[in-house]
């Protein structure tokens, strides 16, 4: 059960990269309708994503894992900044891009 929490980490991370793009490509077809709704579920998918990281490192802290906690700390620190950073940007883009073609 608790390795989903990583599987599912990995999903809703992919899940806040994809709706951004998403966004961006609709962009050409001057839809304009929904993309803040996007944003925020992209937004929400990114935190949700870290939230299970940590629930993981509790579940090792809980269980006393410390190799495991050692091992893994690491590659859990870059993949979380890789994901805000990425997330922030591309929803930054977007709220960019749709800002300019409202004018």
């Amino acid at each position: 059960m608790i390795g989903w929490l990583n599987i599912g980490s990995l999903l809703l991370g992919l899940i806040a990269w994809i709706l951004p793009v998403i966004n961006l490509m609709r962009n050409k077809k001057h839809e304009h309708n929904n993309w803040g709704v996007l944003s925020v579920i992209s937004i929400s998918a990114c935190a949700i994503s870290l939230s299970f990281q940590i629930f993981y490192n509790y579940h090792l802290v809980k269980i006393e894992d410390w190799s495991a906690l050692m091992d893994t700390t690491r590659a859990v620190v870059i993949a979380t900044a890789v994901l805000l950073i990425f997330t922030f940007i591309l929803n930054g883009l977007t709220f960019i891009v749709y800002r300019q073609n409202k004018k």
